[in-house]
């Protein structure tokens, strides 16, 4: 059981931008978290997605999404992508004013010379009933120790406001 988080770097937007990079990981933790909060400029759902140290490989990440939004369940598997990712779990321009997702990430053992699992889950923010609500599984198939991550999205903007806080954590 995780006995201490410590904020590592966090980052809020003054401006929009098209990614956002946490780099320098120190090697002091055994766990990683990202806690977002985040709003895009699209004005239909867009994936989030992240990329360790640059790792651009065609075929270094596969996923599992689990989607619902107030209507109906979805899923879906990716296998052999160029990044990880969370699905549709973005609050959009559409969406309710001033209102911006919540989500985490979670990246358990960031320092083993094995394959990287990761968890994702999150939800959109809105008045209306179609918000989703997605879970994710990922694996990064590249064994060296993670030391930057990056989140973009698979098109448009993360919106000024959004933030990204980078915690370790120390197992006791």
């Amino acid at each position: 059981m995780p006995s201490t988080y410590t904020l590592i770097s966090s980052n809020v937007l003054s401006s929009s931008a098209a990614s956002v990079t946490f780099s320098a990981i120190p090697s002091t933790y055994t766990d990683l978290v990202v806690r977002g909060s985040t709003r895009v400029s699209a004005s239909t759902p867009v994936s989030l997605q992240f990329r360790y140290n640059g790792s651009s490989g065609g075929t270094d990440y596969s996923f599992t999404n689990l989607r619902g939004n107030g209507s109906a369940a979805s899923s879906d598997i990716v296998s052999g992508n160029d990044s990880g990712g969370g699905a549709y779990a973005n609050t959009v321009s559409t969406m309710t004013a001033d209102t911006f997702s919540s989500w985490e990430f979670y990246i358990p053992s960031y320092l083993t010379s094995a394959k990287k699992p990761s968890s994702f889950i999150a939800a959109q923010e809105t008045n209306a009933t179609a918000a989703n609500i997605n879970a994710a599984a990922n694996l990064w198939q590249g064994t060296a120790a993670i030391t930057s991550i990056a989140f973009a999205l698979s098109a448009n903007n993360f919106v000024t406001g959004s933030s990204f806080y980078l915690y370790g954590i120390k197992n006791s």
